[in-house]
């Protein structure tokens, strides 16, 4: 027990100890709450979720919106699809047709 003391002694004379303790804290505080810390791992764990979340629905848009090209295209003339469009671009309906406008 005489040699734990007499280390004890000397660390606290020496100020190692509160120097060690105090570099402790700092890189602990760092590792959590750092540029590159835990909590902002987990921030960006969020985050790459999220944009892929929002990157599949563009996926979807993309392949929505490809499809109606398809239709569109002069291989495979939908002309269901094309009369739709015709009357959304022309703002126009039919003599028969009812018109019910939507804010």
């Amino acid at each position: 027990m005489g040699f734990y003391w007499d280390l004890q002694n000397r660390l606290k004379q020496s100020g190692y100890g509160l120097f060690c303790l105090f570099l402790f804290i700092y890189f602990g505080y760092h590792a959590v709450n750092g540029d590159r810390g835990f909590l902002k791992m987990l921030y960006l764990k969020k985050e790459i979720a999220d944009t892929a979340q929002i990157a599949q629905s563009y996926r979807q848009e993309k392949i929505r919106l490809e499809e109606k090209v398809r239709l569109l295209s002069g291989k495979s003339l939908d002309l269901d699809m094309l009369e739709e469009r015709a009357r959304v671009v022309l703002n126009l309906s039919g003599a028969d047709e009812f018109v019910i406008l939507d804010e």
